[in-house]
């Protein structure tokens, strides 16, 4: 699952807002700041900074407004004073102190729609998110600041106050502030738009909690302790949702096909008519936004921020994916089909391999083949040892530890706050809070929120949490594998050691950001970092060698068929973001009709497709780019995965760095040469 990052920097704005990965939570109509909001009076602003913050505490919805509305009028002080900033190294002390107060004052209150049990505080943070996107949106047309960006750049010497600057200047360009007034207007109205479309789209996937009701019998072949605790409807019937494990469970095991197909048919069809016909409206906005700019499409207008550069070489990265899997992705589903037809005793000729039957006969086919079964490892894995696992991987890697925080403020009692520290200097770096296990209105899936970023020209601590939902019989190697990759998010967050907190982190382009975690992926089937798992759990059984052996044979099966997948939903979302303004269904129908195992008639996919109609828009084809650099990364870790020389290496060029270097200068002061895509697509013909 993608890492989420919702959260407004006062770096991102207006053009960023538009792009924003949506809110968790359904809220009523939203109260939007004013378009001239009351003047605030104009005082010297005392800048005090603090190293760490507890998490705030709230249990009603409306001690988040009044602290969103006291953060507001912070903001509202340091803008005033940043327009009279001297341009230079005081326009950036001033454009910092105004990041690290809208960190601290709306980070953690708008992650809370996340994962706060109380509806009413999930719903006044959606609030706040939207007060602060309107804040941000006036700002960014803000023609002083502007100017004292513009002439920060022109003026400054350092390398890292001066890409800082440059990073702030081109975030108030892409905001329109440049544009004529009347273009101003228009753009401030699109970004203002967009920001509501999309976190309408993601509310009605999450407020939806669509759930298909089964029988017993037609459960048969799913793992009893699956289900048998899910709530029954009044016929009887077990009820189960369409996502988190148990969906990939019963898509596995489940040996009724029609209980397959229903399951496989809610969940791609999650979001309905309502959000096809908001994608429309989206992509027909950014089309007008990126013309707006004078660019002819919304991925010209995106990419150039990107490590990628242009439309024209994404296109190119996807056509030679395509072109290297192609092949392996026809023999897939043809092993698949024959696996069908064996198991229904059937001829190979009139036997159709269907969408919903893939999971199922991917496992038929790891289990006769490799004689492995995914579910056989939670026994191995139990969840909090599984955590401190990880924890301790990170530690020999790199020079840190993870301590345990008693009493720490949380927003649910069976929140876990872990202090980060450095263990060379003995000092803590970082705060990490993990929230464990499954609630209702809490975010479904596995993700890590860093809302606020650590700094070293001020004292200030980075703080993130991770946020998972714990299946209690423990973990398969894929979900430890999930684990591994949020965890590695955590990693960028908590380590980075960066000037400026707007550089730290997530900040970093959006193509690469992926990167650290998909490397580290690979770990989890290593049975050297397995063997890691009982030093924090002595009492734990090893999980067998052979068991690991037979799980990294069966990894590599599949994978022309995954990668395709990828590369298809990658080539989707250039395809609606490009010159043209098609329709999403028919340009969807049409792309998936291609495929190897086509187009289902009556699904909707791109309905619940969040990524793009969120922060993903023009940049799919990150997943597959990060996952190329990150292949090229990993060959440093070749012989040793722990080597703790490598980790230090690592630490200090990629994680420490953020955005404080271009991309591609990250990754050759990591590996000493130029980054090559080589690894990937050697990993791709294997």
């Amino acid at each position: 699952m993608k890492r989420s990052n919702v959260f407004p920097a006062a770096l991102a704005l207006a053009a960023a807002l538009a792009t924003a990965v949506p809110s968790a939570d359904a809220a009523p109509a939203r109260r939007r700041a004013p378009a001239h909001p009351k003047p605030i009076p104009v005082k010297p602003v005392v800048e005090n900074p603090v190293a760490d913050l507890p998490f705030p505490k709230f249990d009603h919805g409306p001690q988040v407004a009044s602290a969103c509305t006291t953060g507001l009028e912070g903001a509202l002080m340091r803008v005033k004073e940043l327009e009279k900033r001297k341009a230079g190294a005081d326009w950036l002390k001033g454009w910092e102190n105004l990041y690290n107060w809208e960190e601290d004052q709306s980070g953690a209150l708008i992650f809370l729609q996340n994962v706060h049990p109380d509806a009413d505080v999930r719903t006044e943070s959606e609030k706040c998110e939207q007060r602060w996107s309107d804040f941000q949106a006036t700002l960014g047309m803000n023609e002083a600041v502007y100017q004292g960006a513009k002439q920060t750049v022109a003026v400054l010497k350092d390398p890292v106050d001066k890409r800082a600057a440059q990073r702030a200047l081109e975030a108030f360009e892409d905001s329109g502030v440049a544009l004529p007034k009347d273009k101003q207007a228009r753009a401030k109205a699109i970004a203002d738009k967009l920001a509501t479309l999309s976190q309408q789209f993601n509310r009605n996937i999450r407020d939806a909690r669509t759930l298909v009701a089964f029988t017993d019998a037609e459960l048969k072949g799913v793992p009893e302790s699956a289900w048998k605790e899910q709530p029954r409807d009044a016929g009887g019937r077990v009820t189960l949702p369409i996502d988190g494990p148990i969906y990939a469970t019963v898509m596995q095991t489940a040996d009724d096909a029609g209980a397959r197909e229903r399951l496989w048919r809610a969940k791609t069809n999650e979001g309905g008519p309502d959000n096809l016909k908001l994608l429309a409206q989206i992509e027909q906005l950014r089309l007008e936004q990126a013309k707006l700019f004078g660019f002819a499409s919304y991925d010209e207008f995106v990419l150039r921020r990107r490590m990628v550069e242009s439309p024209a070489r994404a296109a190119k990265f996807l056509d030679d994916v395509r072109a290297a899997v192609a092949e392996q992705d026809q023999h897939d589903v043809a092993e698949l089909r024959q696996a069908k037809a064996r198991h229904l005793g059937q001829p190979l000729e009139s036997t159709k391999l269907q969408r919903w039957d893939t999971m199922f006969y991917s496992e038929r086919v790891l289990h006769d083949r490799f004689n492995v079964d995914d579910e056989a490892f939670r026994p191995y894995f139990p969840p909090q040892d599984s955590l401190r696992f990880v924890m301790r991987v990170a530690e020999k890697m790199f020079g840190i530890r993870y301590d345990k925080v008693a009493n720490a403020n949380v927003w649910a009692p069976e929140v876990q706050a872990w202090a980060v520290t450095d263990v060379a200097s003995n000092r803590k770096i970082a705060t990490l809070f993990v929230d464990p296990t499954p609630r209702d209105g809490k975010y479904n899936r596995a993700a890590t929120w860093n809302y606020r970023n650590g700094a070293t020209s001020v004292p200030r601590q980075a703080q993130s949490a991770l946020v998972v939902n714990f299946d209690k019989r423990g973990l398969t190697l894929r979900e430890l594998e999930t684990l591994m990759h949020e965890f590695g998010h955590t990693l960028r967050d908590n380590l980075s050691a960066t000037r400026y907190a707007s550089d730290a982190g997530e900040n970093v382009a959006q193509d690469v950001a992926e990167a650290p975690s998909q490397m580290l992926e690979d770990w989890v089937y290593d049975k050297k970092v397995l063997k890691v798992f009982q030093e924090v759990c002595p009492t734990c059984k090893p999980v067998p060698d052979d068991l690991v052996d037979k799980a990294r044979a069966a990894r590599d099966f599949g994978k022309g068929s995954q990668v395709a997948r990828q590369q298809l939903y990658a080539a989707y979302d250039l395809a609606l973001h490009g010159a043209a303004s098609p329709d999403p269904m028919e340009t969807w129908e049409k792309m998936e009709a291609a495929t190897s195992l086509g187009y289902v008639s009556g699904t909707t996919f791109p309905s619940g497709f969040a990524h793009i109609a969120g922060g993903y828009g023009a940049g799919y084809y990150g997943y597959l780019w990060s996952q190329a650099v990150a292949a090229d990364m990993r060959t440093a870790f070749a012989s040793d995965k722990l080597d703790p020389k490598v980790g230090a290496r690592f630490r200090a060029t990629v994680l420490a760095e953020g955005a404080q270097k271009p991309p591609q200068q990250v990754v050759k002061d990591f590996l000493g040469r130029d980054g090559s895509s080589q690894a990937f697509f050697d990993w791709l013909k294997k």
